[in-house]
């Protein structure tokens, strides 16, 4: 009896798939930020991109 085993699919959060340029480049640099441990630089990221969305900014998503 063999069991087959599904591999693991990364799968985009809905909101990931359709980032706005402003959006990726805010995400991009959190990620690099992280990666050479420079957690305050990440929360600035974070809280960057946090206002850029609730202030109405981002495209993404939106009808043209």
């Amino acid at each position: 009896m063999t069991h087959e085993q599904q591999p693991a699919q990364a799968s985009a959060a809905p909101e990931e798939a359709t980032l706005c340029r402003p959006c990726q480049e805010l995400a991009l640099a959190e990620a690099v930020a992280k990666a050479e441990y420079d957690w305050s630089r990440a929360t600035d990221c974070r809280v960057l991109l946090k206002r850029h969305r609730e202030w109405g900014e981002c495209v993404a998503g939106r009808s043209a």
